[in-house]
């Protein structure tokens, strides 16, 4: 599939960087480094505007290594880019760690999937059909 993109930041296009990668990294597009203290949050621009078709979204991701290595994370996890959204591309981080971190220039800091999805028409009924679960749920099913 085919997505219409403008990069108006000074990295390269996201890629897949392995066969079996089903996200892309975006990166920080910014002048200067962007210092995070502990469990501040900010908006980090990727420089990405991108048209996807109907019935797809990007979900935007936390990247492990981020995540492990600097307690750095995203607040709306996964964050959602609809079809019809032609804005840019922004990240909102936060610091989880007990030490301020650092943002580089064009560093790494989410990773994009596309996916497709479906839209429904609700039909409101008085009752739903049973199951063996019922209204079992929060840990209902994991007893040992």
């Amino acid at each position: 599939m085919q997505v219409k993109v403008i990069n108006k930041s000074v990295h390269p296009l996201p890629q897949y960087e392995t066969i079996g990668s089903a996200g892309m990294d975006l990166r920080a597009n910014t002048d200067a480094p962007v210092v995070l203290q502990s469990l501040e949050r900010t908006l980090i621009p990727t420089g990405l505007f991108i048209e996807l078709p109907f019935g797809y979204e990007a979900q935007i991701r936390p990247r492990s290594g981020l995540s492990i290595k600097k307690g750095l994370t995203l607040v709306n996890s996964p964050g959602t880019i609809d079809s019809d959204y032609r804005g840019e591309i922004k990240v909102i981080m936060v610091n989880l760690s007990k030490e301020a971190q650092t943002i580089e220039p064009g560093e790494r800091v989410a990773q994009m999937v596309i996916g497709q999805y479906t839209q429904i028409i609700w039909q409101e009924v008085e009752t739903l059909s049973e199951t063996v679960r019922g209204a079992g749920g929060f840990g209902s099913t994991g007893k040992g």
